[in-house]
C-alpha cells in the first residue's frame, strides 16, 4: 500500500517508507519549518557566495597582482584562466560524484578547497604559486556548483522548488557587494598607513578563508545528507534517519519495504552512463536548453557584470579607484540583488523558462541602448550607466538566476548532480568566452562593444523560442521510477 500523500501545509507525524520513491515523494509534498528551511537554504547557499566573492576578489586585484609581480600580459592572462580552467575541471567530475559519494561528503571537501586556495592565493610568493592555488580555488567553485543546486532541489517541495533555488542569483549578488563593501575600508587603511595599493588585493582575497572556515562549521553542525540521495544509495534506514532529523517526523521502514540492495543497483551510473543520458533522446533538449541559456549568461555576466567597475568609469569618462569601488557596490546591491529577488519571487509562478527568456529580451535592450550612448558625454553618460544597472537587473531576474534553475529543475534525483555539473561546463566555457571577448572588443571598439555583445543574448532567444521545454509545474523527481515501478507512481 503506497504512503500516504502529504497535505502541503503540515508534515505528518509518523511516516511509512517502502521504496526511495515514497522518501522523494514526502519531501516533495512536504513543507520543513520555516526555521529549519530558511537555514538549510542558507547553508547551501554558503558555497554559492564563497564562489562569488573569490571570483570578484581576484577579478578586482588583477591590475594589482600585474603590478605586484610584474606580469607580462600572457603571464597575466593565465593567472586570470587559471581559476575558470580549474572550475571547468571540477564541473566535469563533480557533478558525478555528488551523485557517486553523496552530496554531504562533497560539500564539506570543497569547503577545504576554499581554505586552503584562499590563503594561499594571499601568501603566494610568485605568479606560478597564485596560478596553481587560483587553480585549486577554481576546483572547488566548480564541485560546490552541483552539489549546492542539488540540496537546494532536495531540501524543497516542488511548490516552492524554482524559487528557493533562484535564490542562488541575490546570493551571489550579495556577496560581490560585500566584496566591494570590504574594499572600502581597505582601501581607507592603505591610504591612511601608505601601504602600496597593489597589496590590497592580498588582503581581500585571503578573507574569504574566514567565511569558508564558518560555512564548513556549520553545515558540519546542523546539515544532514539528502535524504532523496541517502535513499537511493544509503538505504531507508538511514533516509529514515534523516527526515526524522531535518523534519521532525516518525519516519518508519515498513517490513515489506523494497530490498535497498535492488533499488541501489537502478540508480548508481559510471559517469558515462550518466553523461549518455543527459544527451539520450528523454534529456537531449533539456540539455540543450540548460546548456545554451547557461553559456549565454555566463558570457554577458563575465564581460559586463565582472567589468561593471571599468563599464561604469568609461561610460563617465573618468578613471578613479574610488569611484570603481563603489560603482561597483551600488550597481550590484541596488540593481544585481533587486532583480535577483525577484527573479527567486516570480520564477515559482511563471517558470524558469519565461523568465530568462523576458531576461534575454532586456539584456539584449540595455546592450543597444548603452552601447548606442557610449561616446556621449554629461548628463547622457550618467544615463548610460543607469542603462548597464537595468542590464545587471534584467540579467539577475531573467537568465542569471533561471539558467542554473532550469538545469536543477530539469533532471530527477539520480541525475541531478551529473546534470548540474555538465550544464557548468558551458557556464565555464561562457565566461572564458566573455573574459577574452571584452577586454579585446572594448580595446578596439569602446563601450560600442555592447552592440556587438548584444548578438549572445538574441541568440539565446531565438532557442528559447524553438525549444519548448519547461520544467515548471513537472514533477521530474518521478521518473527515477518510471520504468520499475509504472503503475505504483500513478496511483500516487
Amino acid at each position: 500500500m503506497p504512503a500516504a500523500s502529504v497535505p502541503p501545509s503540515q508534515a505528518p507525524a509518523r511516516v511509512v517508507l517502502r521504496s526511495a520513491q515514497d522518501v522523494t515523494e514526502f519531501v516533495n509534498s512536504t513543507h520543513l519549518h520555516k526555521g529549519k528551511a530558511f537555514a538549510i537554504t542558507l547553508i547551501a547557499l554558503g558555497g554559492i557566495f564563497l564562489d562569488a566573492y573569490d571570483f570578484t576578489s581576484v577579478a578586482f586585484g588583477l591590475p594589482y597582482i600585474a603590478k605586484d609581480f610584474a606580469l607580462d600580459p600572457g603571464m597575466l592572462s593565465l593567472v586570470s584562466a587559471s581559476i575558470m580552467i580549474g572550475a571547468l575541471v571540477g564541473s566535469v567530475f563533480g557533478g558525478y560524484f555528488v551523485d557517486k559519494l553523496g552530496r554531504f561528503k562533497v560539500f564539506m571537501a570543497d569547503m577545504v578547497f576554499f581554505v586552503v586556495a584562499a590563503i594561499a592565493c594571499a601568501l603566494a610568493p610568485d605568479a606560478w604559486t597564485l596560478v596553481i592555488a587560483r587553480f585549486i580555488m577554481g576546483v572547488g567553485i566548480g564541485v560546490d556548483f552541483p552539489v549546492a543546486f542539488s540540496f537546494l532541489a532536495e531540501y524543497a517541495s516542488n511548490r516552492k522548488k524554482g524559487g528557493i533555488i533562484s535564490l542562488w542569483q541575490p546570493m551571489w549578488y550579495v556577496a560581490v557587494a560585500s566584496t566591494f563593501a570590504l574594499l572600502v575600508p581597505v582601501y581607507f587603511l592603505f591610504q591612511s598607513m601608505h601601504w602600496p595599493e597593489n597589496q590590497m588585493w592580498r588582503i581581500v582575497v585571503g578573507f574569504g578563508a574566514v567565511p569558508a572556515l564558518v560555512i564548513m562549521l556549520v553545515r558540519q553542525k546542523y546539515m544532514a545528507e539528502s535524504p532523496s540521495w541517502a535513499a537511493q544509495n544509503l538505504g531507508l534506514d538511514e533516509a529514515a534517519k534523516i527526515l526524522k532529523k531535518t523534519y521532525g517526523v516518525d519516519a518508519e521502514v515498513a517490513p515489506d519495504a523494497v530490498n535497498p540492495l535492488e533499488e541501489r543497483k537502478q540508480f548508481q551510473m559510471t559517469i558515462a552512463q550518466a553523461w549518455g543520458k543527459l544527451v539520450s533522446k528523454k534529456y537531449r533538449a533539456r540539455t540543450v536548453l540548460s546548456g545554451v541559456i547557461n553559456m549565454g549568461q555566463s558570457m554577458e555576466y563575465y564581460a559586463v557584470g565582472f567589468f561593471v567597475g571599468q563599464i561604469v568609469l568609461a561610460m563617465l569618462h573618468t578613471q578613479n579607484v574610488m569611484t570603481n569601488i563603489v560603482s561597483s557596490l551600488i550597481l550590484n546591491l541596488c540593481f544585481g540583488v533587486t532583480g535577483g529577488f525577484i527573479g527567486a519571487r516570480l520564477s515559482g509562478r511563471i517558470g524558469p523558462r519565461k523568465l530568462a527568456l523576458l531576461g534575454f529580451c532586456g539584456t539584449f535592450a540595455c546592450m543597444v541602448i548603452a552601447g548606442s550612448l557610449s561616446n556621449v558625454e554629461g548628463a547622457w553618460s550618467v544615463l548610460g550607466s543607469v542603462v548597464v544597472g537595468l542590464l545587471i537587473f534584467c540579467h539577475a531576474a531573467g537568465p542569471g538566476a533561471q539558467g542554473m534553475t532550469m538545469a536543477t529543475m530539469s533532471y530527477p534525483t539520480s541525475l541531478r548532480g551529473a546534470g548540474t555539473g555538465f550544464t557548468q561546463i558551458g557556464i565555464r566555457l561562457g565566461a572564458i568566452a566573455g573574459l577574452v571577448f571584452w577586454p579585446l572588443a572594448t580595446a578596439a571598439l569602446g563601450m560600442k562593444a555592447l552592440l556587438v555583445l548584444a548578438v549572445v543574448p538574441a541568440i539565446a532567444i531565438l532557442v528559447i523560442l524553438i525549444n519548448k521545454w519547461d520544467p515548471h509545474g513537472r514533477d521530474v523527481d518521478a521518473e527515477d521510477y518510471e520504468t520499475e515501478n509504472a503503475p505504483a507512481a500513478q496511483t500516487r
